[in-house]
């Protein structure tokens, strides 16, 4: 095995939520394989992730706060604004020190810019002739939904590999006539040593309270599912700006009795210990690390089917459940009926926890590998 120095190059290098719990993990798992890993964020993060004491990679952020985007109105007569210019030359000066960090490197090294935005500060840099590999951590759908597709299609198209999730994504992309695509999934976060005991009445959701995260249809749906299993309460975990608004909704459903607003935490493998059943009802997902945790850790999935990451971890009926995007009355029957069966949650729960491991990260990680010594040749 090659041993490499790996640039990650992100929005930020801790920012709390998905990309950035998935590029410590890489970035972990790189290290203990020999490689010299750095990751370097474009400006600092909203909400910070712990990164612990001594993590075995080096970080570095290259702005002190976020800064502004381009779209700035002109002086009449063609002319720009002087704080315009001194944002380009701050964006000119932010990149010379990328390259300068790429330059340096060694060779062999790699480039991998996990956000399409971070994408804009490499392609005015020097890459030394290393391979850049750029991500999109969404599904093909949700790009299409933001501005990040044309960002997506003009700052991708001349890297070395376009990577996405999934093999449908993938075949997305094709189609908007990139014909540098490819797909990796997330690796496996955990694998407890033992399974959750799914004996408390508890369904748990683990996930940030945004309208992306579909916790307004989750309330829907346990409107007409908590009534058919007296006894069990949904756990929601988690913090953001729709918590005001989803507590009164709570409350107008009248589920405050069945409701525990369990706030963030870093315990994922502890919550879902006390549950017996995991649901995820976004709306939009790339491919979301809390299923593959839940189905580490035994606990039987109800989700939506909202995108082909879902689709890749959940065989439905056999190791999870699926509902019909936004379908709530669906999802009300799918966790009725692993509520009101304890066999059926035991079966699941237990292919579950089988299944999941083909994610497993020593086999993500070999196929990195793989993909930097093909980018080589």
């Amino acid at each position: 095995m090659t041993q490499r120095e790996i640039f990650f190059v992100a929005n930020e290098v801790n920012e709390l939520g998905g990309v950035g719990r998935w590029q410590a993990h890489m970035a972990r798992l790189f290290a203990e394989r020999g490689h010299r890993v750095r990751i370097i964020g474009i400006a600092p993060p909203e909400v910070p992730m712990d990164l612990g004491t001594h993590p075995p990679f080096e970080t570095l952020t290259l702005y002190d706060r976020r800064p502004r985007g381009r779209r700035e109105p002109h002086l009449p007569l063609g002319g720009i604004a002087p704080a315009v210019r001194r944002r380009e030359a701050d964006r000119r000066a932010a990149a010379e020190r990328l390259s300068r960090l790429f330059r340096a490197a060694r060779p062999g090294a790699v480039i991998i810019v996990t956000q399409v935005w971070a994408m804009e500060w490499v392609a005015l840099a020097d890459t030394a002739g290393h391979p850049v590999v750029g991500m999109s951590h969404e599904s093909f759908e949700a790009s299409r939904r933001s501005s990040r597709f044309e960002r997506v299609r003009r700052y991708y198209k001349d890297v070395d590999r376009l990577l996405v999730l999934t093999q449908e994504d993938a075949d997305l992309w094709v189609g908007q006539g990139l014909n540098n695509v490819g797909f990796l999934p997330n690796p496996l976060p955990v694998m407890p040593a033992a399974p959750s005991p799914r004996t408390e009445k508890a369904v748990a959701c683990i996930g940030r309270l945004s309208h992306e995260k579909g916790v307004d249809l989750l309330l829907d749906a346990w409107a007409e599912a908590a009534p058919r299993q007296p006894g069990w309460i949904l756990r929601i975990y988690g913090a953001g700006d729709q918590e005001a608004a989803l507590r009164r909704q709570c409350t107008e459903l009248a589920l405050d009795d069945s409701v525990e607003w369990a706030g963030q935490t870093d315990d994922v493998t502890g919550a879902l210990a006390r549950s017996s059943v995991f649901v995820q009802s976004s709306r939009g997902e790339g491919f979301p690390l809390a299923l593959l945790e839940a189905m580490a850790c035994g606990v039987p999935c109800a989700a939506f089917d909202c995108s082909p990451g879902v689709r890749e971890i959940i065989r439905n009926g056999e190791d999870g459940l699926l509902a019909r995007h936004g379908n709530t009355g669906e999802l009300a029957r799918q966790l009725v009926r692993l509520m009101a069966d304890e066999n059926l949650r035991d079966t699941i729960g237990e292919r579950a926890r089988q299944n999941v491991r083909r994610f497993a990260p020593e086999v993500v990680t070999r196929r990195w590998e793989e993909l930097f010594d093909l980018l080589e040749r």
